[in-house]
């Protein structure tokens, strides 16, 4: 075999050592980013749908009140410690406006979606 061949061979040896090793490092570094990620898409996800709704004048209060009243008459006696704000709905007119809640007690989800009509906004739980 000459010395180039050998040297070539080598160089394939090291180049394919090195892109595993770039894959294998890559693989890591995204297990270790993905969930941060998540979680910051999340964040940005509820912050958007907020600022929506406040942009269309939404008062949080009365979206809140509306949500505790729903999960009172569906799930009474249960502690929803976190509600939040998924989705913002805005049609034309203001009796088709819908604002999507998710309520979460004790690891479960409870999906709350508020409806407005000529008495202010009503909540209808779903699973």
């Amino acid at each position: 075999m000459s010395t180039l061949t050998i040297v070539l061979i080598v160089a394939a040896v090291i180049l394919i050592a090195l892109f595993i090793g770039g894959l294998v490092a890559a693989r890591a570094r995204d297990r270790e980013v993905a969930p941060k990620y998540d979680e910051h898409l999340r964040d940005a996800d509820r912050a958007l749908e907020r600022a929506r709704a406040e942009d269309r004048g939404w008062d949080p209060a009365l979206l809140e009140t509306a949500v505790r009243e729903a999960l009172a008459r569906s799930h009474a006696g249960t502690q929803f410690e976190d509600l939040v704000l998924v989705l913002v709905d805005d049609r034309p007119g203001v009796h088709e406006d819908r604002a999507h809640y998710d309520a979460h007690a004790d690891g479960d989800r409870v999906r709350v979606v508020l409806t407005r009509d000529e008495q202010g906004w009503r909540g209808e739980t779903a699973t």
